[in-house]
Parts: structure tokens; C-alpha cells; sequence
């Protein structure tokens, strides 16, 4: 069992995912970065920022690769436009970018994306932290410390949420036993269910015996999350829980214009 002090939630840290070119999403993302995509008056990713900020999550890293600079050059604008006062008062902190399209000229997918960001994830061994995709919208979803704190009292090296499966993915990833325990496959007259892209992390998932990409992932390698989830969760060392409310992996301009009431 992990040891933490009751009541109290560790200082966590999160990485927003948004690397990825949006193929499906061409010709939208030809000159957009999906992340940037506008739904309901904001881009996808200032959704997750705001949502992160307000459970106080106070450092957060968006990893980039395609059309990346804009992502950077979006954060620049809204820092400027903050009123002085609230930088003072450390009310807005921007993100840290990891640039794997800077460094290595292409994106390095999930698990290489994460080990590439790992040093300002989690500089220390035992640290936790969160991970969302940049291009899925959840409007109502709560980064809760009770969520972290729980885990963080766990010997689990990763916490899902999963959701009910939308239309393009009706099989589902993962199933769910009674005590909250991620299973590979549903036990017989069960299901599977979706992977939100929600997550916690513990930084052990990403080292050695688990991952074999070196923290900080200097070789640029590219690396899929869902083997390392299958092979965790096979172990028994990943529980997940339902997440009930409206979600939409927003992958298409179909599913865009949808949200967006077109």
C-alpha cells in the first residue's frame, strides 16, 4: 500500500495530448491543429486547461507535433491578454510545451509522448499524474483530488475512466469487475466499455520493467500507451471506474459540426 496523508491530496501534475495530425479530421486540421478545433465557443484544449486549473492543478504540459507552433503561439496570446494582478497572484501559469515535432520532425504517439514529457510530469520516483487527450470533449468531468488522493493510497500504477461505447468503437478497450478492477476482457454476460483517454498515472509505469523507453525518451521513440495498459492490466495492477456524462471523442467534422449544433 502506498503511503499518503489522509485527507490531503498529492500535488499532481497533468499532460494534455496534442500531437496528433487529425487525419480524420482533414480538411479541418489541414491548417488547424485538432486540439485548437473550436466547440461551443473554445478550442477542445482550453476546455481541458480550465477544467484542470479549477481543481487546482497548477502545472500542465501540452506535447505538440503537427502545425505545433500555433498550440504555442495560442498559449502566448492568452497570457498576454491576462490581467497582471492574476500572474501575480499565480492564478494563470502557462503550459510547458514538449515539441516532438520540434525535436524529433514527427509525433511520438501515446506512451512515447508521455516517457518523452516524464521529467516535467514527474520529476521524482513516486509521483502521480494526470493525462487527457487534447481532442476529446467531456465538458463535465472533475479532475478531483478525492480522485487522486484514492489513488495515490493505491499500489495501482494507473487509475481509467471509461465510458459507454460510442457508435465507431461498439466493442469497446477495457471491462470493469465488481471491486473496480481493469480487466483485458469482460468475464462471460459482461462488457467492455471505452477508454475516455482519462487517466492517473504513477511514474513507475513509464520505467523499466514496464516501459523500456528511457525517461525523457531521448531516442524518439514511438510508442502506442495501449500494449503498456494491456500488459498492467493483465498484472492486476490498473483499476478504472464509469464515468457517466457526456463524452465525445471528437474525431470527425461530422462529430464537430454535431457538438456545435450544425
Amino acid at each position: 500500500m502506498r503511503l499518503s496523508t489522509p485527507g490531503v491530496a498529492p500535488s499532481v501534475r497533468a499532460l494534455i495530448l496534442a500531437a496528433g495530425r487529425g487525419e480524420r479530421m482533414r480538411p479541418l486540421t489541414d491548417h488547424t491543429p485538432k486540439p485548437l478545433l473550436t466547440v461551443r465557443g473554445q478550442p477542445l484544449l482550453w476546455w481541458w486547461v480550465q477544467a484542470l486549473r479549477r481543481a487546482g492543478v497548477a502545472d500542465i504540459v501540452v506535447n505538440t507535433a503537427w502545425l505545433g507552433g500555433k498550440i504555442s503561439d495560442y498559449f502566448a496570446h492568452k497570457s498576454a491578454s491576462i490581467h497582471p494582478e492574476q500572474l501575480q497572484k499565480q492564478e494563470y501559469s502557462t503550459p510547458l510545451i514538449s515539441a516532438e515535432g520540434q525535436d524529433f520532425g514527427y509525433a511520438l504517439e501515446t506512451a512515447g509522448g508521455i516517457a518523452r514529457a516524464l521529467p516535467l510530469l514527474a520529476p521524482s520516483a513516486e509521483d502521480l499524474f494526470w493525462v487527457v487527450a487534447g481532442d476529446i470533449y467531456a465538458p463535465d468531468f472533475v479532475f478531483a483530488p478525492e480522485a487522486v488522493q484514492r489513488f495515490a493510497c493505491s499500489d495501482r500504477l494507473a487509475h481509467l475512466w471509461l465510458v459507454p461505447n460510442p457508435p465507431h468503437n461498439p466493442h469497446g478497450d477495457f471491462a470493469l469487475d465488481p471491486e473496480g478492477q481493469a480487466l483485458n476482457e469482460a468475464p462471460a454476460g459482461g462488457v467492455r466499455h471505452t477508454f475516455s483517454t482519462i487517466g492517473l498515472y504513477r511514474r513507475a509505469l513509464f520505467e523499466a520493467p514496464w516501459c523500456p523507453i528511457l525517461s525523457g525518451n531521448p531516442q524518439g521513440t514511438a510508442a502506442p500507451l495501449a500494449p503498456l495498459l494491456r500488459q498492467a492490466i493483465a498484472a492486476g495492477q490498473v483499476s478504472a471506474e464509469l464515468y457517466p456524462g457526456p463524452w465525445t471523442d471528437v474525431g470527425t467534422p461530422e462529430r464537430l459540426a454535431q457538438l456545435n449544433g450544425a
